[in-house]
């Protein structure tokens, strides 16, 4: 059946439906352009039609945008030639837009065309809010709940369908910088008050059935195909216009450090594409476009920030049971973790008891959802009833009698194993037979923590990341004897709270501070060897790293660091690899620099606890090297921290799927997101040149960057781990 469908009544007004039948929200394929073609051209070419609408068969929303499996798939589909396939096809697509904005009316007077309007019943992202901007008037229903917005720099791209050419046209660059350059998404009145979207009502339908029926030749014709129209606040050309781009250049590159390819392409194609008429500019526009979809960069965010991330939320690797819901869940710890994980929970509708040892401290844990609310009232974002509502979810209390009922248990208590086991014993005494047991830890082994449950198949670790409401990532830690059934309800749970899980075998750090600690050690190795510390930190956030690593040890804490440290060469014995990094963060915890908590680590910081220089005291203590390391080098050797380490999970079996590995890294660390993750990095640039690269730091630095097996053989065999991933499941 056709995604567009079309009607005429008996006003004249072809009301031509969206309405993809088997998705809960509209998104763009291939065949649904031709669709949409079809309506518009039978639409204009039909005397008794006076003018069209066009609108969504969804209750509450527009369209999700464009269907990101058929970009990823663009390339592919585009012959030997992909970048002239990819531009003749933007340029199709281009061609059906300009179709419906001008209407059939008269090239040279400007009149004679039909008016087109768009009725959103509620969200509009991508090319959900592309198609309505080709439209002559834009109205929306009044839904709170709805976001209206171009968010594909977030993954990646950039609006690549006359949106970025239309939006800045329409509200000058500056204007529309947050919603190009920063995906920002509003609500429909906001929206309208930036200048999105024309109106916000009742009924957007009638609406815009109505507006079709009175409107002039005037007010269908857009500013830009207007004689005498000039950008608003100015041109490249206009003195106002040149500061503007000036600033918006800045701007792009301070923030992107120039990683990614997208935000830097979408201002050239408005900058080059403000000097010419606008069909010229969406050729402008379309190039870029293609210029970006041709970089790796792209297809790797696409691919993880999008296509693998969702089937991972749906389940990818769920086991084959049947579904396990939480309706009542138990927290043991009401801590930090413990009233994040309540709050989440209670957010989702889920039933929650939060069990501290005192009264009070439970009491807190409750306060903490409390104040969360409190900040969403404050911004309207949040009515009074739903604060009341989630917190009438959360029971506090020192009572493990509470428990009953529960069908699963979150335990974050104290990382101590004796602590945890007693939890486990007591707890399991009150729930029932089939309650789910998973403790929250970032380090313990889940194997040996399982030791103290009567279950163990039903016993798994689930890791969140702090703080909770804000962290995406939650990882889901299999022990020896963990079923089927646990790995399902975490995986139900996780999906329940609106987060993204991966799971991993259990093992020493498990997956994401396997990786992560490396990284912040190499860091404070470097620190210790005379490498100036701006230059480690600069070179990390060049490469597209969030923090460097001594920023990221100051928030973590420095006394967490050497708390780790402590067990790991308590556990590891004489293999412990780490005494050069030791030395460093000793002697910080020593010094009482505890990291940000104490306002004082390897940055300085003012009484606001506001971030401020790198403190001279490192250097001081640890004389930089008058021979500095290229930047280069420094840069591999914090990448090649993390991805070895990623690659040795997966040959090892703790990572059992590179999706979860990619996905993971970038919501959980923040892996340089530009490249898709470690296994997507390793793709684009080669395996050859990763295990050359690793000889060299192997050579230099030791047999930390010794390659692995793996590796070796895929750059020995040519093979790559997305060509091997898609060979399997073809």
């Amino acid at each position: 059946m056709a995604d567009f469908t079309m009607q005429t009544d008996a006003d004249g007004v072809a009301t031509i439906t969206w309405d993809v039948k088997d998705k809960s929200m509209n998104v763009l394929s291939l065949e649904g352009w031709d669709d949409l073609d079809a309506c518009v051209t039978q639409a204009l070419g039909d005397d008794a039609v006076k003018g069209i609408v066009i609108t969504s068969g969804k209750a509450d929303s527009f369209a999700g945008g464009m269907d990101l499996n058929v970009i990823a798939k663009m390339k592919a589909s585009a012959g030997d030639e992909p970048e002239n396939g990819l531009f003749e096809g933007l340029m199709r697509s281009h061609g059906i837009l300009r179709k419906i904005e001008r209407a059939g009316m008269d090239p040279k007077k400007l009149t004679g065309g039909k008016p087109v309007a768009c009725a959103l019943p509620g969200t509009a992202l991508g090319i959900g809010l592309e198609i309505p901007l080709a439209c002559h008037r834009i109205f929306c229903a009044d839904n709170p709940k709805a976001k209206i917005g171009l968010p594909e720099i977030m993954v990646g791209i950039f609006p690549g369908m006359g949106g970025t050419t239309r939006l800045a046209r329409k509200m000058g660059a500056m204007a529309a910088s947050p919603f190009l350059l920063e995906g920002k998404l509003s609500d429909p009145k906001k929206a309208a008050a930036a200048g999105l979207i024309d109106e916000v009502v009742e009924d957007p339908l009638a609406a815009a059935k109505a507006w079709v029926l009175q409107a002039t030749d005037k007010d269908i014709v857009k500013p830009w195909d207007a004689k005498g129209y000039k950008m608003p606040g100015g041109a490249p050309y206009h003195p106002a216009g040149f500061m503007t781009f000036v600033g918006a250049s800045a701007m792009v590159n301070g923030k992107t450090q120039g990683v990614y390819p997208a935000a830097k392409a979408l201002l050239s194609a408005v900058y080059e594409g403000a000097l010419v008429p606008f069909d010229t500019a969406l050729k402008i526009e379309a190039r870029w476009f293609t210029h970006v979809l041709m970089n790796p960069s792209s297809e790797a965010m696409i691919r993880s920030l999008f296509i693998n991330k969702e089937a991972l939320e749906k389940g990818a690797n769920r086991p084959d049971v049947p579904d396990q819901k939480v309706s009542k869940v138990g927290i043991l710890g009401a801590g930090m973790m413990g009233a994040g994980i309540a709050y989440v929970s209670a957010q989702a509708g889920i039933e929650v008891v939060l069990i501290d040892r005192e009264q009070a401290a439970a009491d807190k844990g409750k306060a903490y959802s409390e104040g969360i609310l409190d900040k969403g009232m404050s911004r309207k974002k949040v009515t009074a009833e739903k604060k009341d509502e989630v917190l009438g979810r959360i029971t506090a209390t020192t009572d493990l009698d509470a428990l009953k009922g529960c069908d699963l248990i979150v335990e974050a208590v104290f990382e101590d194993v004796g602590v945890k086991a007693e939890m486990t014993k007591k707890v399991e005494a009150v729930v029932g037979p089939d309650c789910i047991f998973a403790t929250n830890t970032s380090t313990l082994p889940i194997t040996e923590l399982a030791k103290a449950s009567e279950r163990p198949e039903q016993f798994i670790g689930i890791h969140f990341f702090s703080p909770v409401d804000k962290m995406l990532l939650v990882e889901i830690i299999k022990g020896a004897k963990t079923g089927d059934v646990a790995v399902a309800k975490a995986l139900d749970f996780v999906r329940q709270i609106r987060k993204t899980p991966i799971v991993v075998n259990d093992a020493r750090f498990f997956y994401a501070n396997r990786c992560i600690i490396p990284y912040i050690n190499e860091g404070i190795r470097m620190v210790k060897e005379g490498v100036e510390p701006a230059l480690i930190e600069n070179a990390a956030k060049l490469v597209g790293m969030p923090l460097g690593p001594l920023q990221l040890v100051d928030e973590t804490s420095i006394d967490l660091g050497v708390k780790i440290a402590k067990a790991t060469k308590a556990a590891m014995g004489d293999a412990y690899p780490d005494e050069a990094v030791d030395e460093v963060l000793f002697w910080m915890a020593d010094e009482g620099r505890l990291g940000r908590k104490s306002n004082a680590g390897f940055y300085e910081y003012d009484e606001k606890g506001k971030r401020q220089l790198l403190w001279d005291g490192i250097s001081q203590r640890y004389a930089v090297s008058d021979d500095q390391p290229d930047l280069h080098e420094v840069q591999n050797r914090l990448l090649f921290a993390q991805v070895l380490e990623a690659v040795r999970a997966l040959e090892e079996g703790v990572l059992e799927d590179i999706r979860e590995g990619d996905v993971g890294a970038i919501l959980g660390w923040g892996f340089a997101p530009w490249s898709g993750g470690p296994f997507s990095w390793l793709d684009i640039v080669g395996a050859d040149w990763a295990v050359e690269t690793t000889e060299a730091l192997t050579a230099a630095h030791g047999a930390r960057f010794e390659t692995p097996k793996m590796l070796r053989d895929m750059a020995a065999d040519g093979r790559s781990f997305y060509g091997e991933a898609a060979a399997k499941a073809a």
